[in-house]
């Protein structure tokens, strides 16, 4: 399938005015920029919807959305409007005064959630931090634990600041970075006999379990959904412990779920959640959110100087409101269930070298078969060559997360282009 064949009633934005009118140059980048992203060869210019553009002028359809963030796509004329009117309003103040645009987020979140506060921040990592460290005060102050210790699921994916990736249950973001932050501890995911044991095994002495710290759908540990059953039970064992239940809704919030938030799969709430990614559309912004009874924050114990500014807030508000008004969680559902069909038909056609398809709504992973040497990467890399952008979870999951916008005849094309991507990498 040609690049030409993915444009469909879309306006193509005008190329960007560069400071130099120098073609990208691939080499000089990489002398400025620290080497901490294993880069594909492309250099994306502009966007409009679903489509991303290149700056040679090629376009794609992107199934990678910022890996999950970009949930109005590019250049949505609510964001537009949004970015343009806070940015002459006002941009950043401290959080030393009211900000009442932080207000209108915090209560439109409470009013679509099970929270009744939220702290905000500029990243999922930041929001996850800001919950570690809420739930150590916890621990301290009510659960009397002078060494508290928050339990994460292998294969989990919670940041990369130290505290976060310690959290991560996965050691390879954590070689090299000892000695990691003391107080968790590992099981394996949708375990419950796991967590049982844990909680018996790791109360001695001075050491007691406070917190659970868990996705409701581990993304980059493979897309792989929570069990109903599992989070209900889980939810029982932290009422009768007092343990802290804590969701990571990072990757899974803010309607990518086919729901507004990824608890809602599993008929259980949280005490306490987190949510950065799809939250500003793409503007860094986080936040973490809790019930009233585990709010034992004072002023001075946690901040950040631009959390919750204005502009972010502003931007973030109208990307919620447009979730609402525009039923564009009905839409999350209906495509994903499209996705998933014509994944599966695909994996019907390649019994050889796909497993399984899965996901909830819009983010869904395709995962190779074990015994061959056909990656996830390698799928990638054949995918832009038939224009289509999607982004690894793990070496051998393949990862779908579009805008969620994103239309049928979408859906139809990008389908198509996994058809060639996958016929050119097994050729």
């Amino acid at each position: 399938m040609s690049r030409q064949t993915l444009i469909e009633e879309v306006t193509i934005p005008p190329k960007s005015n560069s400071m130099s009118s120098s073609p990208f140059d691939a080499d000089s980048f990489n002398e400025a920029v620290m080497s901490t992203y294993a880069r594909f060869p492309l250099a994306l210019d502009r966007g409009a919807g679903c489509r991303v553009w290149d700056t040679q002028g090629r376009e794609y359809l992107d199934f990678v959305a910022g890996i999950a963030t970009c949930t109005l796509g590019h250049a949505h004329p609510a964001m537009v409007e949004a970015v343009t009117r806070q940015i002459k309003k006002l941009h950043h103040v401290s959080n030393l005064y009211y900000i009442p645009e932080q207000g209108e987020l915090a209560q439109w979140i409470i009013q679509h959630s099970c929270a009744d506060r939220v702290f905000f921040c500029n990243s999922g990592a930041e929001a996850n931090e800001a919950a570690i460290k809420l739930a150590r005060k916890y621990a301290h102050t009510v659960l009397d634990i002078d060494k508290p210790i928050i339990l994460t699921a292998n294969a989990s994916f919670h940041g990369r600041t130290l505290a976060t990736v310690t959290a991560t249950g996965q050691p390879k973001y954590q070689k090299y970075f000892d000695p990691l932050v003391p107080g968790f501890a590992y099981v394996p995911y949708n375990d419950i006999n796991a967590i049982e044991e844990a909680i018996t095994e790791l109360d001695e002495g001075d050491y007691r379990v406070a917190a659970i710290l868990i996705e409701p759908l581990q993304g980059e540990g493979g897309v792989r959904p929570g069990d109903v059953a599992y989070f209900q039970k889980l939810r029982q064992i932290c009422d009768e412990t007092g343990v802290l239940l804590m969701f990571d809704e990072v990757q899974v919030g803010m309607g990518r779920s086919g729901k507004l938030w990824g608890y809602e799969h599993l008929g259980v709430e949280p005490d306490i959640f987190t949510s950065a990614k799809g939250l500003g559309g793409g503007i860094p912004i986080g936040a973490m959110m809790s019930k009233k009874f585990c709010d034992v924050f004072q002023p001075g114990e946690h901040a950040s100087t631009f959390g919750g500014n204005p502009f972010v807030c502003g931007v973030a508000l109208a990307v919620c409101q447009t979730l609402e008004t525009e039923n564009i969680v009905q839409n999350v559902e209906a495509r994903g269930e499209q996705l998933r069909a014509g994944l599966n038909a695909l994996a019907a056609k390649y019994p050889n070298y796909i497993t399984e398809v899965r996901g909830w709504g819009l983010i869904n992973g395709m995962e190779l078969q074990a015994d061959i040497q056909l990656t996830a990467a390698d799928i990638v890399k054949a995918a832009i060559d038939e224009g289509l952008l999607l982004v690894p979870a793990g070496p051998k999951v393949v990862r779908f997360v579009p805008p969620l916008i994103v239309t049928a005849a979408e859906i139809d094309l990008a389908l198509q282009a996994v058809d060639k991507a996958i016929a050119s990498a097994i050729a």
